[in-house]
């Protein structure tokens, strides 16, 4: 997995690619319970981060359609 980068550094790209690499590492088992904590841990802050720039990629959308009406 590629080495943390703080979730508001991250473009949507990046952190999406990561947070795929996480769920792919819990899916694949063989991880220790503390390591798993910490990867679903890492996930949760990464689907926040992707959810934040989709719901700025919407406001952004809802405003040029605003300003077109």
């Amino acid at each position: 997995m590629p080495e943390e980068t703080a979730e508001e550094e991250l473009s949507y790209e990046a952190a999406r690619e990561e947070l795929i690499a996480v769920v792919h590492k819990l899916e694949a088992g063989g991880t220790s319970l503390e390591e798993s904590l910490a990867l679903w841990e890492r996930g949760e802050k990464l689907a926040r981060t992707c959810q934040g720039w989709l719901d700025g990629a919407r406001k952004r959308l809802d405003a040029a359609v605003d300003s077109d009406d």
